[in-house]
């Protein structure tokens, strides 16, 4: 794990931001004092959650797509531990662990052109190292019996989460997409497009639904896949919220029926959610607060089994905005899977 960087007190007090009379969500978090064991330590302490953060545009960048991911880790923290600890955020109950330092290959990505194609190779081949980093933690986190909350990075990284959550449970793990795009795409070297279809391949992925589907950008031949395929099912953002054809609290229903026998992720793409910063911003997407109302629904299952919000691409300007969102879905998930 030596691209792992242990959250510690130091970074806490330079993002602290104390008030007399509050109690900050800082304040009561617990982190690692070493990097060794990590299984270990975290199955001997009283936490339910463990934060990690994966700030990285490769995978984006090997999708051909707009680099910026790698900056939601650092607006996400700035947020979260400044907000009020209570009894509702049970701050007492979280690990934050830290964030993979992967700036060597952000390096390396900043000197490659996406119009050649030996770079966008080289890229994938990079991506594909940055899988078995993720894998291997995930897999740690969720054996010791806590619930990983990851944040990214690009999609590419739900293969890791899919893979080692499979491998902690000893066998393929169901999982809940709220995204505009399927990440479904062809096994032709690992990117953000190709997560799921790659973790499918493997037998690291069981039951899927991608909740909230765009139609004007998802290709046909996708379509043919999904449809093809029992263990996926899905439905269209401009079904449920445009034409109405479908209704929420049936297709919430019918998706838990889909995934929620067994152990399953829910990703949470901010492709999906209406003028989110991101490497494909939307100006036609679920809003903010019923992407919360969802994660509510699917988080407050027994089998949810982790949380992973990628995509954001914050700018200096909207960092906050950015956090703030972020902040709002991490504390949902905690807040729905009181145990």
């Amino acid at each position: 794990m030596d691209k792992l960087v242990l959250f510690n007190n130091n970074s806490l007090k330079k993002l602290l931001d104390k008030r007399t009379g509050e109690s900050k969500f800082g304040q009561h978090i617990q982190i690692l004092t070493g990097i060794s064991n990590i299984y270990e330590q975290l199955s001997s302490l009283d936490v339910t959650h463990v934060i990690l953060g994966i700030p990285e545009d490769v995978g984006v960048f090997a999708n051909y797509g707009k680099t910026g991911t790698s900056k939601a880790w650092d607006a996400t923290l700035k947020v979260l531990l400044n907000i009020q600890s209570n009894e509702f955020t049970r701050a007492n109950k979280v690990l934050i662990l830290g964030h993979f330092d992967f700036s060597e290959a952000q390096l390396a990505i900043s000197n490659l052109n996406p119009s050649v194609k030996k770079d966008i190779k080289s890229a994938r081949k990079i991506v594909s190292e940055i899988d078995d980093y993720v894998t291997h933690i995930i897999h740690q986190i969720i054996l010791a019996g806590k619930k990983p909350i990851i944040i990214g990075g690009g999609h590419n990284n739900a293969y890791g989460n899919i893979k080692g959550a499979s491998l902690a449970f000893g066998k393929p793990v169901n999982v809940l997409n709220i995204d505009a795009h399927s990440d479904f795409r062809n096994e032709e070297g690992r990117h953000s497009g190709n997560g799921f279809s790659y973790a499918f391949a493997e037998g690291f992925l069981g039951s899927y639904f991608i909740f909230g589907l765009h139609e004007n950008y998802t290709p046909d031949n996708i379509f043919k896949i999904l449809d093809k395929s029992k263990s996926i099912k899905y439905n269209t953002f401009d079904a449920l919220e445009v034409r109405k054809e479908l209704k929420l609290k049936h297709e919430i229903e019918r998706a838990l029926t889909h995934i929620s026998d067994s152990n399953f992720g829910i990703e949470i793409d901010c492709d999906a959610i209406e003028n989110i910063p991101s490497s494909a911003m939307t100006p036609s997407g679920f809003s903010v607060n019923k992407t919360r109302q969802l994660l509510n629904q699917f988080a407050k299952h027994k089998n949810a089994t982790y949380l992973h919000i990628c995509e954001a691409a914050p700018t200096k300007k909207s960092a906050t905005q950015v956090g703030k969102l972020i902040t709002y879905l991490i504390t949902d998930f905690i807040k729905a899977s009181r145990v």
